[in-house]
């Protein structure tokens, strides 16, 4: 059994972090790029019972066997309850229960009750004698009283625990948090490097380019969009349908996917109208740029969407009328003086 093999712009990373010593690291970069990957090696790495000559898991011994089942008694990973569900961590039993019998959602914060058992877990004795290790991801998901549960244990870890800490926000995280871990900024991954990968995972030759664009430039982004469905072809034409206020542009997205679509097109037409290169669309696929003012309203009214977007009164009225503030939007440009 070997440990899954990490993407090769997180490699580097990986290998400086592990000749540094410190019981807090903070993880930080934009989404998409591997924070959680990176956390998740760094923790194999620090457990691990058969480390190679690097300092990286060996992925064959019982402890990288443990991590990689979700069963290592040394390991306490804090997620919010919707991540752990995405990315197969089990949720404490009452947890569990409380969602199958409908009592709850899962939350999309880290809890404060998890947060208090992970103080628990923290002044415990190791299990397997390689110590221990709390990652929390996204960190930026602990509101403050689950930050300030943390906060005395991170200043004052009892015995040999460390802490990984990832975040895509990292300046949502108060500022205590900041100043009590190392931090460590992922860099971004080269074009060529990116692509590469894509390649790699089954994505087109012809489309990875294409792909990487609308995702900004992350390559774990343009590869969810890759398995979606995401036509390359549908993306460069989606600023003319907006123009034209064509709401079958968007129908298969999601109200959350289809508010990100339009803060991406009107993120690069504020970026065109103050002289700089577009990032999420070809320049030949814009449309001529509003007004900044207008622009302004739009971004504004797109950030006031997406916080009801996960669960909209009505999807389909809302895309309705995401598109039909979109066309006006755009078309106000050629009213333009």
């Amino acid at each position: 059994m070997s440990a899954p093999a990490l993407t090769p712009w997180l490699r580097r990373p990986l290998a400086e972090l592990l000749r540094q010593r410190g019981h807090a690291w903070l993880l930080q970069g934009p989404s998409g790029i591997g924070q959680y990957e990176l956390a998740l090696a760094l923790a194999s790495a620090w457990l691990c019972e058969q480390p190679t000559e690097e300092g990286t898991a060996c992925g064959h011994c019982a402890s990288c066997h443990a991590i990689e089942v979700r069963t290592h008694a040394d390991l306490c990973v804090l997620m919010p309850e919707v991540a752990m569900q995405e990315l197969n961590w089990p949720l404490d039993e009452k947890a569990q229960a409380d969602i199958d019998d409908k009592k709850r959602k899962a939350s999309r914060e880290i809890r404060v009750e998890a947060m208090r058992d992970a103080v628990g877990f923290a002044q415990r004795t190791s299990a397997r004698g390689r110590g221990k290790v709390v990652l929390v991801y996204p960190a930026e998901r602990m509101n403050t009283i689950t930050a300030n549960a943390l906060l005395k244990t991170l200043e004052e870890p009892v015995g040999d625990v460390r802490f990984v800490l990832a975040s895509e926000a990292a300046w949502q995280l108060l500022p205590t948090i900041r100043s009590r871990c190392l931090g460590f900024t992922l860099p971004w991954p080269e074009t060529a490097e990116a692509e590469a990968w894509l390649a790699a995972q089954d994505v087109p030759a012809a489309d990875a380019a294409a792909l990487l664009r609308a995702a900004g430039g992350r390559p774990s982004d343009a590869l969810r969009l890759a398995r979606s469905g995401q036509s390359p072809k549908a993306w460069a034409l989606l600023p003319k349908a907006m123009t034209r206020g064509d709401v079958g542009a968007l129908a298969d997205h999601a109200p959350a996917q289809a508010v990100g679509a339009l803060q991406k097109l009107c993120h690069d037409l504020m970026a065109v109208g103050n002289g700089a290169e577009p990032r999420f669309f070809d320049a030949a696929d814009l449309p001529a740029a509003p007004s900044r003012l207008a622009l302004a309203r739009w971004s504004k009214s797109l950030a006031s969407a997406a916080r009801t977007a996960e669960h909209p009164f009505n999807a389909g009225l809302m895309l309705e009328a995401l598109v039909s503030e979109a066309r006006t939007t755009l078309n106000s440009a050629a009213r333009r003086p």
